[in-house]
């Protein structure tokens, strides 16, 4: 990500300091919020597959629902105290989409 859009994209985020134990979002669930570990480990599941991965800082998660408008994926918890960083879906679509469209 070229600097100017990650200063961009920093100065949108929105911090939040999660508890081991917290849902950050749930399969299923509608999602228009990114994520981004700051620190912490965060877990991955699916009902039919069970534990899927860990999440470590620097690891990003939540794409998938604002990129393909579908419900969340997957599910992630903190099994640490974490540290996240979030945007909404329209920080999303300007500065992180285009990201994502460039990788196909």
């Amino acid at each position: 990500m070229p600097g100017e859009t990650l200063g961009r994209l920093a100065r949108r985020m929105e911090r939040e300091e999660v508890l081991p134990g917290s849902v950050l979002m749930r399969e299923g669930d509608a999602g228009d919020r990114f994520y981004v570990v700051l620190a912490g480990v965060l877990a991955v599941s699916q009902r039919d597959l069970g534990a899927r991965s860990l999440l470590r800082p620097g690891d990003y998660f939540g794409e998938v629902a604002p990129a393909m408008g579908v419900p969340r994926t997957a599910t992630v918890s903190a099994l640490t105290p974490a540290v996240v960083a979030s945007c909404d879906r329209a920080t999303f679509d300007e500065l992180v989409r285009p990201l994502f469209a460039d990788d196909a």
